[in-house]
């Protein structure tokens, strides 16, 4: 049986309920989390129940979602990837992953990004894949390179945090770009 959400190390799947504990761990880790979005006030146990579930129970949704990265070997959770800020007539959206500390260098984080970029490119006909990494963050730079994504700008000064203002780096993919590199899915 082939399926098109599992790599050989990693699948990506649906939140499930309780997955609760493995974001709020992620999210525990403030420099992990400055690295990837903003650092927000701490939130109860409960919080994250919630959201989890609410996240659980909705219908799927191709312009915008988030799948829980699980790795193949022993089902543990590794982080999430994102799906956002789609724009079906110009063909194109934004994505970003976070794999948790314990689970970094195994190559999670590019085999779950490559699945994203196959699944909508194949399969929702987008055209072109962008991301934001902030400048300082370097291990996401190299994943993005690693994958084939083009720098295409610099926003300089662009988001503050941590006492002062961070540069934003503009990378993008197109879909030839992916299959360069990448076998399309099978149709048998």
């Amino acid at each position: 049986m082939s399926d098109m959400w599992a790599g050989e190390k990693v699948r990506l799947r649906g939140v499930e309920p309780e997955d609760w504990k493995g974001f709020r761990d992620q999210a525990r880790n403030t420099i992990d989390v400055r690295n990837a979005d903003l650092v927000e006030p701490p939130r109860s146990a409960e919080s994250f129940r919630a959201w989890t579930a609410d996240r659980a129970g909705r219908p799927p949704n191709t312009e915008a979602f988030r799948l829980v990265v699980e790795v193949l070997a022993d089902r543990a959770f590794a982080g999430a990837v994102t799906v956002g800020e789609t724009d079906a007539r110009a063909g194109r959206f934004k994505t970003g992953i976070e794999i948790s500390r314990e689970h970094r260098g195994r190559g999670y984080a590019t085999e779950a990004t490559g699945l994203v970029l196959t699944y909508m490119f194949a399969e929702q006909r987008y055209n072109k894949c962008e991301v934001e990494v902030y400048a300082f963050n370097e291990a996401s730079l190299a994943l993005y390179a690693k994958l084939g994504f083009t720098v295409e700008g610099r926003l300089r000064q662009h988001e503050y945090f941590a006492g002062e203002h961070h540069d934003v780096v503009l990378l993008g993919i197109t879909a030839a770009e992916h299959w360069a590199t990448h076998p399309r899915p099978s149709v048998r």
